[in-house]
């Protein structure tokens, strides 16, 4: 019979260091914090056996964390042999680890109140089609390039993309589940964003979803309350095209929100790009600027194809700067490019696929100015009191 090893001693402890290293795919966070880890012994022939435990039965992220366990503790000096055993924690254990991922913050608690240091950033449109999810999914992609933590809540109930814009889908077609830990929901990750949307939810991506108000402002309340974000710099809510429930349920459950207005350089399409704003403004949330999508296609010969006209960014943020004492900006405008529509087709987003196409220094763009409004006190209440 072999000898069980030793659960302590040198080879034991630099075990666990190297296991230190390895990220749980969802949480994102060390194992070894979760307290995923079980015992760990090292025989005198340097054969490692490494207990780990998983959240759930099935747990989709279940083969990278054993392989990474198995990568981190060969990597040790004097281990020959690496034996990982996977079991799955107890109720208790999973109650345990949820309490500490919320960290005193109560279940069903809203995680980007007023006094988070999150950035929010809802992007809207006023119609559909001008590419705003498409927009959201690369720009949240190029943050997380960036080394900033993201997320993603795909709002657009109805036409919910971003899933299949990022590559979370199975062979089926079907987009990918998140994982459920009692009554905390881990969001997929994919391009280092994380992730939750309504598509996840139904069983085929062709679904319809018929819902009306209440049933709506229910599901991005629980979006923002159950699912299990973690400490972000950034999340980005793609809304639905117009002014409906949606985009008033987001007003009401995140006033202190910045909007971004996608719209194309089509001049018509300021009228209804301009609503979208308004209603953003009169739920208290406070318009960050304009970005033109699908601005002038460049030819060989170094001329510009404006497919869609131009100057419709330009007339959108003139006409949300009228009256206010705050200008409204065009912050980007993307030109229309086959790299950005394929990389969407894809699951590849162009910033990552093809970086020096024209699309995605735009978009690169946007987030150099983004990324660099760090999180900051201004407005937040710090519960401290003056003895």
């Amino acid at each position: 019979m072999a000898d069980a090893g030793s659960t302590t001693g040198p080879l034991v402890d630099g075990v666990r260091r190297a296991l230190g290293r390895v990220l749980d795919p969802e949480i994102r966070r060390p194992v070894t914090e979760l307290d995923m880890i079980g015992e760990v012994s090292v025989d005198g022939a340097g054969a490692a056996r490494v207990g780990v435990k998983l959240t759930i039965v099935g747990c989709p992220a279940a083969d990278t964390i054993e392989r990474d366990v198995r990568d981190a503790a060969a990597s040790v000096a004097g281990v020959t042999t690496v034996d990982v055993d996977v079991t799955v924690m107890t109720r208790d254990e999973r109650r345990a680890l949820t309490e500490k991922l919320r960290a005193g913050r109560a279940a069903r608690g809203m995680q980007f109140g007023p006094e988070s240091l999150t950035r929010v950033y809802a992007v809207t449109s006023g119609k559909g089609g001008v590419g705003k999810s498409t927009v959201t999914a690369n720009l949240a992609v190029s943050l997380a390039a960036r080394g900033l933590a993201v997320g993603i809540v795909d709002a657009d109930v109805y036409g919910f993309s971003i899933p299949g814009l990022l590559g979370l889908v199975g062979d089926d077609g079907a987009s990918v589940k998140p994982t459920q830990v009692d009554d905390m929901i881990l969001p997929p990750v994919a391009h280092g964003v994380k992730v939750i949307s309504i598509g996840m939810f139904v069983d085929d991506a062709s679904t319809a979803v018929a819902w009306r108000g209440p049933m709506l402002h229910r599901t991005i309340q629980q979006f923002l309350t159950d699912v299990y974000f973690g400490d972000l710099d950034v999340l980005l809510l793609d809304l639905p095209p117009g002014t409906g429930d949606v985009a008033i349920s987001v007003g009401q459950l995140l006033p202190h929100a910045e909007v971004l207005v996608v719209t194309t350089p089509q001049p018509a399409a300021a009228d209804v790009a301009e609503r979208s704003g308004v209603v953003a403004r009169q739920t208290g949330q406070r318009l960050l600027g304009v970005v033109e999508n699908m601005a002038g296609l460049a030819q060989a010969d170094g001329t510009v194809l404006e497919l869609f006209g131009s100057g419709g960014g330009a007339e959108t943020a003139r006409r949300l700067s009228a009256g206010q004492a705050e200008t409204v900006e065009v912050l980007a405008s993307v030109p229309l490019s086959m790299a950005l529509r394929e990389g969407g087709d894809d699951g590849v987003p162009v910033v990552l696929a093809s970086p020096d196409d024209p699309a995605a220094r735009a978009i690169g763009t946007l987030a150099d100015r983004l990324a660099v409004r760090a999180r900051g006190l201004a407005g937040r209440k710090l519960g401290l009191s003056v003895g």
